[in-house]
């Protein structure tokens, strides 16, 4: 008989995954906008400050990782969870430039402690047997977000102002932090406390599958934010908005079936097929610009059928790479070994950002988009050759 999964707690942690991505994916493709038309902000310009709330993140991932592995966790994942809420509601009255990048900064360091907090209560509320399928499931709840939030903030600002969304993206948050708060976590057992050393905030046997997870996360950082402003260069017409609901729904298809494989314990297995999928749709995706003059209702249906494979290839890869992190950590890191993980994303998702605005000012979103194809192939051959090998030789489960 297979152990619980479905659980209230596990319900309540999905509901605030949910409701604080929903917020955070309600604003991402509109900032771009914000910035260019209240600031009058370049494309360059729209990387670098954008790119603060992904440093910022960055910069506190480490540390939540060993706080979360020292003290209790609930309190520090409520406490992030109001300052990411607080900072939204701030993004109203932000009148000026240096304001709002303040808050960016803030807000970024809030999201780099909460989504860690996340992650790792996610796994102490759930059984071990069945930690593949919670985590496939607690992810599925950020593509659901992505997939509703990035196309209604784009709705949105065809209709109302900004600090409008801002506001609702704060209710979503608010609703988020009470389920957050009606969470029951367990008790954790006593452990000894080690001194401080550089393995308490960072795994360092993470740090090969690290560098493979780095090189997917700048092409994917440049889609998420720029993907408005490609589609809109090439000329589709069709809302972009779509292009984030494609993708989350071939995240929610890959679901089905790549967190049970995760429990069988085809790990390496199910990030290589997600490896290939990928790679071959962003290559597909850089060829968008040049193809649409030629064939511009074929372009489109490649375009969204790209987000929908890029989705399952993303969505296979996922709840694999977090639970390969933490069958590298001992029970007592499981906090260092999600920071390590979300690190290395969000550190990709930096240089997508400033790199992929730089590219588009200074070529075109289409070289950017090739660029990071290329990353991706990178990332297959050292995968294969590096990290599946090292992680079978190094796994404690």
């Amino acid at each position: 008989m297979k152990d619980k999964l479905v659980t209230r707690g596990y319900c309540l942690i999905l509901a605030a995954n949910f409701l604080l991505y929903f917020a955070f994916y309600l604003i991402l493709p509109v900032l771009p906008f914000y910035l260019t038309e209240v600031f009058h902000t370049g494309s360059a310009a729209i990387g670098i400050i954008l790119s603060c709330y992904t440093v910022a993140a960055l910069c506190i991932r480490p540390f939540s990782g060993y706080l979360l592995d020292s003290l209790a966790r609930k309190p520090l994942y409520l406490l992030a969870y109001f300052v990411f809420i607080a900072v939204l509601a701030g993004y109203i009255w932000a009148g000026i430039l240096s304001i709002f990048i303040m808050l960016r900064v803030v807000h970024g360091l809030a999201f780099g402690m909460v989504t860690v907090a996340g992650n790792t209560i996610v796994i102490d509320v759930t059984p071990s047997s069945r930690r593949g399928e919670a985590v496939g499931y607690y992810g599925l709840m950020n593509n659901t977000a992505m997939s509703i939030g990035p196309m209604t903030g784009l709705f949105m600002q065809e209709v109302y102002s900004f600090n409008t969304i801002f506001g609702c993206a704060f209710l979503s948050g608010a609703l988020g932090f009470v389920a957050a708060c009606m969470v029951q976590t367990p008790p954790r057992a006593k452990v000894k406390r080690e001194p401080i050393s550089l393995d308490r905030f960072i795994l360092l046997k993470g740090i090969p599958a690290g560098i493979t997870l780095m090189l997917l996360s700048i092409p994917y950082g440049m889609t998420t934010t720029y993907i408005a402003m490609y589609a809109q260069n090439i000329g589709i017409t069709l809302s972009s908005g779509l292009f984030f609901t494609f993708m989350a729904v071939g995240m929610a298809i890959s679901r089905i079936f790549s967190g049970r494989q995760v429990d069988k314990g085809r790990i390496t297995q199910v990030i290589t097929f997600g490896l290939y999928l990928v790679c071959s749709c962003f290559l597909l995706l850089s060829a968008c610009g040049t193809l649409f003059p030629m064939a511009p209702f074929a372009t489109e249906t490649l375009f969204f059928t790209i987000a929908l494979f890029l989705g399952i290839g993303f969505g296979t890869m996922f709840p694999a790479f977090n639970t390969l992190f933490v069958n590298l950590a001992p029970s007592n890191q499981r906090g260092t070994a999600t920071s390590t993980y979300l690190t290395s994303w969000e550190f990709g998702i930096g240089i997508g950002l400033v790199a992929g605005g730089y590219l588009a000012q200074v070529t075109s979103f289409d070289s950017a988009y090739l660029a990071g194809a290329c990353l991706t192939i990178v990332s297959v051959f050292y995968f294969i050759l590096k990290v599946a090998p090292h992680y079978h030789k190094n796994k404690l489960r």
